[in-house]
């Protein structure tokens, strides 16, 4: 992986920032993005410190607009891309008819179409080099629904219908599409949506847990594919 370049969504925090400094670990130069400056420009110097490249753009994905400008500044500052980790994502739980029509359609535009506009914005460069990584976060809530998961489980389904087509799309040229469905993970949007506690390390997957998986998978062998996996805790 050494020398790759990568772009990861939601990357100054959670999921995102560990497989970032996984990545940097491995020789990778990163662009993350986010929404909060702030954060991404301390998580930037902290992989900065694994002695790679590292930058990024702040942009909402939900904004196909901010989408575009955001993508090209990164393709400038990086050079090329050879992986894109598709991880910015929320999420909101309530019944069907109480959650507000904004806030479920909302979950959707994040969820779903912002991983397709990013997809939409990188993948022109892949297929020119004839070869790259996508990884899509999904969630286990994408293989089955539960009360009170609507619009979560409507997108992330969503997110598996769509990396699946595109995998199949776009194998021929030796890009591999994988879809990752994990289970529930000790992040800060965990916390605050009440659905782990912090400080669970014996008991709750942790981000680096993850952030292994996507190494694990983009090191296999060219010929290779890892099409989809689903990490669960040992702990019931």
């Amino acid at each position: 992986m050494k020398n790759k370049k990568a772009i990861i969504t939601g990357g100054s925090r959670g999921l995102g920032k560990a497989t970032a400094i996984a990545f940097a670990k491995e020789g990778v130069d990163i662009a993350i993005t986010g929404r909060n400056e702030k954060l991404l420009k301390e998580t930037v110097s902290e992989l900065e410190t694994f002695g790679i490249n590292a930058t990024y753009s702040a942009f909402d994905v939900g904004s196909y607009q901010d989408v575009k400008i955001g993508i090209k500044n990164i393709i400038n500052k990086l050079g090329s891309v050879d992986i894109l980790v598709n991880n910015a994502g929320t999420a909101a739980f309530g019944s069907f008819n109480e959650m507000d029509v904004s806030q479920w359609s909302q979950i959707i535009q994040t969820n779903l179409m912002g991983m397709y506009y990013v997809t939409k914005e990188v993948l022109p460069y892949l297929l020119s080099q004839n070869e790259g990584d996508i990884i899509n976060i999904s969630s286990t809530a994408g293989l089955n629904g539960n009360a009170n998961t609507s619009a979560y489980s409507a997108s992330k389904f969503a997110v598996i219908g769509m990396s699946e087509s595109l995998m199949k799309e776009v194998r021929k040229n030796n890009i591999r599409v994988c879809t990752l469905t994990p289970s529930t993970i000790e992040t800060d949007m965990a916390i605050d949506l009440g659905i782990t506690k912090k400080d669970s390390h014996d008991s709750v997957l942790q981000p680096s847990d993850f952030a292994e998986l996507i190494v694990a998978s983009i090191k296999l062998p060219r010929r290779a594919m890892l099409k989809g996996a689903s990490l669960w805790s040992t702990n019931p």
